[in-house]
């Protein structure tokens, strides 16, 4: 669970600053676009580091999903009866991590669909234009709302998930555990507003 959740932390990370290229303009986000279907070229053929990079996000958010539903189990066996109160000290991103991954899986194929094969685009979806595609996609009211609540999700999720897998892998510590949850709540932070920062460009004009 740690190390998958770390892979998709790492694709959030390029995938934030891929997206914070719109705000250059067309060309340079469409160039960006290209480049992801010839990265590995000429060694590569064309899409495939792409696809290898897809292949590997997959198996990644697939390893999360089953390892969830193999803690959640193991949780339940370990303790059928509900505790009488709830912990103290659990933030409400500890609390509500299982209800965002659900979210967050049902975004994942709501966002491919729409950008990615077109299927749910409002406009014309238009291929190799991923720069007037997001703006389609947030000249709606719903593509706003579905996007800044998912990416709400994201910031909760990262932020416990992050200091989860460092006490998984061995790396927390009592000395370190200021330093590791400084850290989850900065790319929290830095990742959540990164990603809204695009539909609010769009809905405020400065992407146009």
């Amino acid at each position: 669970m740690a190390v998958s959740g770390l892979i998709m932390l790492a694709y959030l990370v390029a995938h934030v600053a891929g997206n914070l290229k719109v705000f250059f303009g067309p060309e340079e986000f469409n160039g960006y676009g290209h480049w992801l279907r010839v990265m590995g070229a000429p060694v590569l053929h064309h899409g495939w580091g792409l696809w290898i990079a897809r292949i590997v996000l997959l198996a990644a958010v697939l390893a999360h999903a089953v390892s969830a539903y193999q803690l959640s189990r193991r949780d339940i066996r370990a303790r059928p009866i509900r505790y009488a109160h709830r912990r103290k000290g659990a933030s409400y991103a500890t609390r509500t991590m299982r209800w965002g991954g659900i979210i967050l899986g049902l975004f994942i194929v709501w966002h491919v669909l729409d950008l990615t094969t077109g299927t749910v685009h409002s406009g014309g979806f238009e291929e190799g234009r991923p720069y007037q595609n997001v703006i389609d996609t947030f000249s709606t009211w719903y593509g706003n709302v579905v996007y800044i609540v998912a990416m709400l999700a994201v910031g909760l999720h990262v932020r416990h998930g992050f200091w989860s897998a460092a006490q998984t892998l061995g790396v927390g510590d009592a000395r370190r555990d200021r330093a590791l949850r400084l850290t989850a709540n900065a790319l929290a932070l830095a990742l959540t507003a990164g990603f809204i920062a695009v539909p609010v460009g769009v809905m405020t004009g400065v992407v146009n």
